[in-house]
């Protein structure tokens, strides 16, 4: 489904205008479209079927309400730190069905994942596992871990959000995790419970994915053949949407590449699924401040900048830009940018924009990587949240103000 949609042109998400959303809220504002996000989690937990654990990736949008909306599912959670493990417990996520992943976890947030309960630690190196062991055997426990393993497979994305590859940071090789595994299942702390693997982000062409599990797969019947039960299989996630002229994988798609590398194989799995379910549920609604003529160059300047939305300035990464009053008009082109002081500032470069001041944009496909990675730099309050659910609409993050932005300093 598209939740954003013009009507009677004017712009929507779900049956409430966005416009509406501006001026109660003000501008910049996210805004979520909850029905939207049920219908992406449906979509791939029925397509990937009861065999299948499906876990939100927290880092795509850590917002308490859109974890709760996820748990209310039934769905697991991908973390990777002990914040984002709070806000899942404290959003009514089930500890049994969190998965920490990543390379530094602390001695503090591996003692937390343990109290909690959660389900696995999936470790990426000898050195972390070796910690979890002492740790748990400090705290009289066995830690149920999983090695995620790093098959070399290009996934063809991004550099960025390349996770797979042998010159990445993630994961345990291939034949080095082999030997891991036997040493582990010695240790009375350990509890081996499966493998992991994800090879990276924004996944387009699945055949990377399929070959990379095809390896995973592999190293499983090698394991139980030397006498490791391991329970699951937790393949990543990673699956690429639509920001511009993409053909995304379908969760279809998504569900045959799994079943035809692990046909016959009777293990349960879990998959880490973020910017697939939450991505395209969001916009970033943002006013023109100024039109700038430099001659050569024209600049349409928003009151949105790269503290609020960071892809474009990290990755050169497209949004749509859509007004809030539909236009036919053809627009002039121009680069879309912040107040940032900083040359990066932008949201868009070299775009056909039919702008005035004072007018509404909505920036789309923020919903994933948007808040989450926004920031306070220039001293500029983060902007506020909105969730929508029908014609009503609901604040879960007011806009920050001076005292949030400067209350813990000591002048």
């Amino acid at each position: 489904m598209n939740p954003f949609h013009y009507h009677q042109g004017d712009l929507y998400c779900e049956d409430l205008s966005l416009a509406t959303i501006a001026r109660h809220y003000d501008t910049p504002c996210y805004v979520y479209s909850g029905a939207a996000l049920r219908e992406r989690y449906h979509s791939f937990s029925n397509a990937l079927g009861d065999g299948t654990q499906v876990c939100y990736a927290v880092k795509a949008n850590s917002n308490l309400a859109v974890l709760r909306l996820f748990a209310e599912m039934g769905a697991g959670f991908d973390i990777v730190s002990g914040g984002e493990l709070e806000r899942v417990l404290r959003a009514g996520g089930a500890a049994e069905k969190i998965i920490f992943s990543g390379v530094g976890k602390s001695a503090d947030e591996i003692r937390a994942a343990l109290s909690a309960g959660i389900a696995c630690l999936n470790v990426e190196s000898a050195a972390e596992l070796w910690r979890i062991a002492d740790i748990a055997a400090d705290m009289g426990l066995r830690a149920p871990i999983a090695l995620r393993v790093n098959p070399d497979v290009d996934p063809g994305t991004h550099a960025y959000i390349a996770t797979g590859l042998k010159e990445s940071k993630f994961g345990i090789p291939m034949d080095a995790a082999r030997t891991l595994y036997l040493e582990a299942a010695k240790h009375p702390a350990l509890e081996l419970k499966g493998i992991a693997c994800h090879i990276g982000s924004q996944l387009l062409n699945l055949a990377p994915l399929g070959e990379a599990v095809t390896r995973v797969r592999a190293l499983y019947a090698d394991l139980s053949a030397q006498g490791l039960t391991l329970e699951h299989l937790d393949l990543g996630g990673g699956v690429g949407i639509r920001y511009h002229d993409e053909n995304p994988p379908s969760p279809a798609d998504y569900a045959e590449v799994l079943n035809q590398a692990l046909q016959g194989l009777a293990v349960k799995r879990a998959v880490e699924l973020g910017r697939a379910l939450v991505g395209n549920a969001g916009v970033l609604l943002t006013r023109v401040e100024y039109l700038k003529d430099n001659g050569s160059k024209q600049f349409c300047v928003v009151d949105a900048a790269m503290n609020d939305l960071l892809r474009p300035a990290l990755y050169g990464a497209w949004h749509d830009i859509l007004p809030l009053r539909q236009d036919a008009a053809a627009g002039q082109v121009m680069d879309v940018v912040g107040p940032i002081c900083e040359s990066g500032d932008f949201i868009a470069k070299d775009r056909p924009v039919r702008a005035e001041a004072g007018q509404l944009l909505a920036i789309m496909g923020a919903g994933a990587y948007g808040f989450a990675m926004s920031s306070n730099y220039n001293t500029r309050p983060r902007p506020p949240e909105v969730l929508v659910h029908g014609h009503q609409h609901r604040l879960i993050r007011r806009r920050e103000n001076w005292d949030d932005l400067m209350g813990m300093e000591l002048p």
